[in-house]
């Protein structure tokens, strides 16, 4: 499974943290407040069932009581039951009342022998407290008091009190996310700086200034800029010095050769025919010479201005003696792009000449886009290429089996140039097997405007 990004990590985090400490918090609370709910309600209910058996005990002080009449005058409202045991009878004014149900044995025994008490029951699914109160040895008096209400009041509580931790939880979120996405700015700076600098910007930097905390990545990314830099104009120097000084000597040997050629009806077979392999390896030696030189300059930022695609197209057909109606555009794409010319040029000269080389000729050049990204596309009918060869193919002197067995004066750059071209624009360059059979290359260049 691939593992989740710094940001989502943090914001999980944040919010793991926030729900912890509310659900403790409200843990807490809710526990303290019921406590409190109903011992307060405990109290109450005692001093209620203390006054109403303090009522019963005066309405049975009498020569002649009347229980029934003593229950009766006891206001007791809806939420309490008052019931008397006297004499091994059960008396209670609601009808209906299982009061030897309702009234717990545990707690009866309790209270036979004089003693006060309360205790906690379930009656009809309902909670309730039921205070003992003995009259006289023979005589208990029991009210039970509904907690149903209190029960509500709680349930109520911890409704809110879960609704207050997930929203906690959700602000914790949210503040995790949104630090992790200022936290994270500068790194998203040095992102940016990092894909800059692969696009050819070598003159990226960052500014030291921007955040105090990062002043050592910041100072060490810049060093780490400075000597890449460094180092890549010295070997862009150094091929291009290298290129530059084996120019004198290959004209040198051409103009030699071209005197050889132009003799060579003169010479023996063995000798003209070693004349034409030097003619031939010279050539290829001022293509390779040529396409280093470019390679060295080839880091350089893009030169754009709007350019018509199409035309570049067929302009670099028609050089090769190829039709016009190889180019084919997409309907409704504008072909006015905002490109380097010399580097689409030389780009689209290569694909062509690769398909002329090694497929005998490109079946079309076709021009296409979308609103984010243009595209460039050359197919052929050749033998296509290998899996194998197209994870290398657009390396440096890197050539297919189609290039070995062909014979042709490639250098093994012209892929390479290709690749270096579509990134100085911020592209990438395919290869797929073409529909039909045969091969395309595609290059995929976002679309700028100036």
């Amino acid at each position: 499974m691939k593992r989740a990004g710094l940001r989502t990590r943090v914001t999980a985090g944040f919010a793991a943290g926030a729900l912890a400490l509310s659900a403790a918090m409200a843990l807490v609370s809710y526990q303290l407040t019921r406590d409190m709910l109903i011992e307060q309600r405990e109290r109450t209910l005692a001093r209620a069932a203390t006054s109403d058996a303090a009522v019963v005990r005066t309405g049975l002080d009498s020569d002649q009581p009347d229980i029934a009449q003593a229950l009766r005058a006891l206001d007791t409202g809806e939420n309490r039951q008052a019931v008397l045991h006297s004499g091994g009878t059960w008396y209670a004014v609601e009808a209906g009342v299982d009061v030897e149900t309702a009234i717990p044995q545990t707690l009866q025994d309790f209270s036979q022998p004089g003693r006060a008490g309360m205790q906690r029951i379930h009656t009809d699914g309902r909670p309730a407290l039921v205070v003992a109160v003995p009259l006289s040895a023979s005589t208990t008096f029991y009210e039970i008091g509904s907690l149903t209400e209190l029960e509500s009041t709680l349930y109520l509580l911890a409704l809110s009190l879960t609704v207050a931790a997930i929203m906690t939880a959700a602000a914790g979120a949210a503040l995790g996310w949104y630090t992790t996405r200022h936290a994270l700015q500068p790194l998203a700076a040095v992102a940016a700086a990092a894909e800059s600098i692969t696009a050819g910007g070598y003159g990226t930097r960052l500014d030291p200034t921007t955040e105090p905390d990062l002043e050592r990545l910041t100072a060490s990314f810049n060093h780490m800029v400075d000597e890449m830099s460094q180092r890549l104009q010295h070997d862009r120097r150094f091929a291009a010095d290298v290129s530059h000084e084996l120019r004198s000597p290959l004209q040198t040997l051409s103009a030699a050769t071209s005197v050889l050629t132009r003799r060579r009806e003169h010479l023996d077979t063995r000798t003209a025919t070693a004349a034409d392999l030097v003619a031939t390896q010279v050539t290829r030696f001022q293509a390779l010479v040529t396409d280093l030189l470019e390679l060295a300059r080839s880091d350089q930022p893009a030169e754009r201005a709007p350019t018509d695609i199409a035309a570049l197209a067929r302009q670099a057909c028609r050089t090769r003696d190829l039709p016009d109606s190889l180019v084919t555009v997409d309907a409704g794409v504008d072909t006015t792009w905002h490109i380097d010319r010399r580097r689409i040029t030389q780009l689209l000269g290569n694909l062509i000449d690769n398909a002329v080389r090694y497929a005998g000729a490109p079946t079309a050049v076709r021009v296409s886009a979308t609103a984010t990204t243009c595209y460039l596309d050359v197919d052929d009918r050749g033998p296509g290429i290998t899996d194998d060869e197209k994870q290398v193919i657009f390396g440096r002197f890197v050539r297919g089996r189609s290039a070995a067995r062909a014979t042709t004066d490639g250098t093994g750059l012209g892929l390479a140039l290709v690749t270096q071209h579509a990134h100085a624009h911020g592209g990438r360059v395919f290869v797929h097997d073409r529909p039909g059979g045969g091969t395309r290359f595609r290059v995929e260049l976002p679309r700028c405007t100036p």
